[in-house]
C-alpha cells in the first residue's frame, strides 16, 4: 500500500521495468486527476514507454509486433475516467495474458478506480474487478484506496509473492509509504469487505441508495423549506441525475431527486454563497438560475443543517 494509485504505478515501473519498455496501448495513455499523465509517470520511473495501436483500436498483434529483447511487460490501463465509443477495439486481458507467457514477459494492469464488488448487480455498469484480473493471471495489479473501493487516499498493489517483495524492497516504497491513520481506515473499510458488510461503505451506499428512499429524504427538506424560505425563494422538488465521475464510471448517470431553489429578492449565486459558506456547508449546484440540492447523499442526520443555514439566509 502507497499513498496514492499514481505512486503505486510508478513503483511497480521503476522496479519492474526500469531500463527496459513497457507496451501499453495509446488508447490507454489516461491522464489523471492533477493534470499528471501515464506517459510522464511512466517517464520518471525510469521504465521506456512503448506506444503500439492507435487512439481507438489497437490490436493483439499490435503487441506482438512490438515485443523485442528489451521488452520487460505488457501494460494495460484502464480507462476509468472517460469512455471512447464509437468505432472502437482493445485487447481484453486474458488475451494480452496469453500473448505475455508466449514471450515469458510481465503483465502489469492498473485498475484504477478499484472495484472489489459487481456493481452490475445494483443496476449499475460493471467495472472491472481487481479479482478477474488476478483471476486471468495478471502478475501485477494497482488501483485505488478511494473511488469505487470507498476507503481512503491509497494506491493498493496485489500480484505474485515474489513480484510483491522486489516492489516491497524499492528505495522508494520509503518515500510513497502511508501513516498509521490511512492503514486503519484501510483495515476498517476491508473488513467491511471482508464480513459481507460492505453496503456500510458510504460510496457504495450512496450509489445503490434506492430512489424511494431519496424521494422521502426530498419531500421532507422541500416542505420544511418552504415554510423557511416563504419570501425569499421559491421550493420545489424535480426529477434529476447524479454522475458518478471521480475516476469512476465516468459517463454514468444515476436517478435522483433535487429539491430546487429559485430566490426571489437576491441572486442566486449569492444564495449559493450563502449556503456554501454557513457554518456546516451546504454544497449545491447553479443550472439555469436556479440552485439545486441533489439529495442521494443527504441522511437524516443532515436535514437539521439544511434547515439550520436556511434560517440563517432567511434571518430566523
Amino acid at each position: 500500500m502507497v499513498n496514492n494509485n499514481a505512486a503505486a504505478v510508478l513503483l511497480c515501473l521503476n522496479t519492474l521495468s526500469q531500463g527496459k519498455e513497457a507496451v501499453a496501448s495509446r488508447g490507454e495513455l489516461v491522464e489523471i486527476g492533477g493534470s499528471f499523465r501515464l506517459p510522464e509517470v511512466m517517464q520518471n520511473s525510469g521504465a521506456i514507454l512503448r506506444e503500439v495501436g492507435t487512439t481507438n483500436r489497437t490490436y493483439v498483434e499490435d503487441y506482438r509486433k512490438a515485443i523485442n529483447e528489451n521488452t520487460a511487460m505488457l501494460l494495460k490501463a484502464h480507462t476509468s475516467n472517460y469512455r471512447i465509443e464509437g468505432s472502437t477495439w482493445s485487447v481484453d486481458i486474458e488475451e494480452l495474458v496469453g500473448l505475455s507467457r508466449e514471450y515469458g514477459l510481465l503483465v502489469m494492469e492498473d485498475l484504477g478506480s478499484g472495484a472489489l464488488i459487481d456493481l452490475s448487480e445494483y443496476g449499475l455498469p460493471r467495472e472491472p474487478m481487481v479479482k478477474d484480473s488476478i483471476n486471468a493471471g495478471v502478475d501485477v495489479v494497482t488501483f485505488s484506496g478511494d473511488k469505487l473501493l470507498g476507503g481512503p487516499q491509497a494506491g493498493i498493489i496485489v500480484g505474485r509473492r515474489d513480484l510483491i517483495g522486489q516492489i516491497r524492497s524499492n528505495p522508494l516504497m520509503r518515500c510513497f509509504r502511508v501513516g498509521k491513520m490511512t492503514i486503519a481506515a484501510l483495515d476498517a473499510t476491508l473488513r467491511l469487505y471482508i464480513n459481507g458488510s460492505e453496503m456500510a461503505i458510504p460510496t457504495l451506499a450512496y450509489l445503490t441508495r434506492p430512489i424511494e428512499e431519496i424521494h422521502v429524504i426530498t419531500e421532507q427538506v422541500s416542505a420544511k423549506l418552504k415554510k423557511i424560505l416563504d419570501g425569499l425563494a421559491t421550493v420545489s422538488v424535480e426529477d434529476g441525475a447524479s454522475q458518478v465521475g471521480s475516476g469512476s464510471l465516468p459517463v454514468e448517470s444515476i436517478s435522483s431527486r433535487y429539491v430546487v431553489l429559485c430566490p426571489t429578492t437576491l441572486s442566486v449565486d449569492r444564495m449559493a454563497d450563502l449556503f456554501r459558506t454557513g457554518e456546516i456547508p451546504v454544497i449545491g449546484r447553479i443550472h439555469e438560475g436556479r440552485f439545486l440540492m441533489d439529495m442521494r447523499t443527504i441522511q437524516q442526520g443532515d436535514i437539521e443543517h439544511i434547515l439550520k443555514s436556511a434560517k440563517t439566509i432567511a434571518g430566523f
